[in-house]
C-alpha cells in the first residue's frame, strides 16, 4: 500500500499515482472515504432537501459487496459461473440496478431544483452518461 506522510503537501498527480498503486481492495475502500468525505463538504453548504440528495448520490454499496459482483461477473465472462452463483449474481444485479436508479431519481430532483437540465447536473457531477 502506498504510504504518504502525514501533513506533506502531495499534488494531485502525486495522489492519483499512489492510488493507482493500491489492491482492488484498498481502492473501492479508499473511494468510499472519498466520496464520503465529498459529501461531507458539499453537504456543509446545501439546504437539507439538498444534502439529502446528495447523500443518494453518493450512496454506493459495500465495498466487499461490489467486490463479489465483479468476480461474479469476471466469472460470467470466463463461462464458470455455477448455477448458484449466477442466482447470486442476478440477486446483486438487482441491488445495483436499484442503487443506481435511486441516484439517477435523486440527481434529478436536484436538477430540478437548482433549474437546470438532467444533462448538466449528471456533467456538473461528473457522472457519466451511460446512454451513449
Amino acid at each position: 500500500m502506498p504510504v504518504i506522510q502525514a501533513g506533506a503537501r502531495v499534488s494531485s498527480e502525486q495522489l492519483l499515482r499512489a492510488v493507482d498503486e493500491m489492491s482492488p481492495d484498498e481502492l473501492s475502500t479508499f473511494t468510499q472515504r472519498v466520496i464520503e468525505l465529498r459529501a461531507r463538504r458539499v453537504a456543509s453548504t446545501l439546504s437539507a432537501g439538498e444534502s439529502l440528495l446528495f447523500e443518494r448520490v453518493n450512496r454506493a454499496m459495500p465495498a466487499d459487496r461490489r467486490a463479489r459482483y465483479d468476480a461474479l461477473c469476471a466469472q460470467r465472462e470466463a463461462d464458470a459461473l455455477t448455477a448458484a452463483e449466477y442466482d447470486e449474481l442476478l440477486t446483486i444485479s438487482d441491488e445495483v440496478e436499484l442503487l443506481d436508479a435511486d441516484r439517477i431519481a435523486a440527481i434529478a430532483d436536484l436538477a430540478r431544483l437548482r433549474g437546470v437540465s438532467l444533462d448538466a447536473m449528471m456533467t456538473a457531477l461528473g457522472v457519466p452518461d451511460r446512454r451513449r
